[in-house]
């Protein structure tokens, strides 16, 4: 088994509020878009906005990003596994959708772990899956909590053999938010591509 992994507990927390959300929708008359990532959209279980630093010390919210589709994703720069994945994954569905499309659409890094990720190697760590990912590094612990807890991200510091060689377990799943700053998905990680390709479109149409 991975030593990075998703809580299972945790997760089926996440996906038990998501569902509910999801099915006050049920009786509203609209139709839905087909979103392959599930659908949150109108649920208020999960944070609406964010105030964090980014690795140049400029605190960012939603507003900076008007107009674009913002992907937040919470990880680490040491995660061995779903973090390079997923952002891996992102970058080609960015490649995929064409350069203007791309234009709109803004992934946000969010570390769990600031304590060893720096502003400047997260700075380089996002920018080597893509100049234009943007890490966002909470300033302190109050922070780091606050956003967590706003979007019910779940995560824990695993020991290792040494005091640096730790892991991180945490919540693996992006959450985002269309061109007018409303929460609509709850993104699975390890997805592949394609998935985020289709929803990106049906977003930014």
């Amino acid at each position: 088994m991975l030593n990075h992994r998703i809580v299972r507990a945790a997760r089926l927390a996440v996906i038990g509020c998501v569902l509910g959300g999801a099915a006050l929708l049920a009786g509203c008359g609209k139709q839905a878009p087909a979103f392959t990532n599930l659908d949150i959209t109108g649920n208020t279980q999960f944070g609406s906005d964010f105030s964090l630093p980014d690795t140049t010390g400029k605190v960012r919210t939603l507003a900076d990003y008007k107009g674009k589709v913002v992907v937040l994703f919470f990880g680490y720069t040491h995660c061995p596994d779903v973090c390079p994945t997923t952002m891996a994954e992102l970058s080609q569905a960015l490649q995929q959708i064409g350069p203007d499309d791309a234009k709109r659409v803004q992934v946000l890094f969010v570390t769990v772990d600031p304590e060893r990720d720096t502003p400047a190697l997260l700075g380089q760590y996002t920018s080597a899956f893509n100049p234009t990912f943007v890490g966002l590094h909470p300033a302190d612990q109050a922070q780091l909590t606050k956003v967590t807890k706003d979007f019910r991200v779940y995560y824990a510091k695993v020991p290792g053999k040494t005091p640096d060689s730790y892991t991180m377990d945490h919540t693996a799943a992006s959450f985002v938010f269309d061109t007018d700053g409303k929460l609509r998905l709850f993104a699975r990680d390890g997805q592949g591509a394609t998935p985020w390709v289709h929803d990106f479109k049906l977003l930014l149409d």
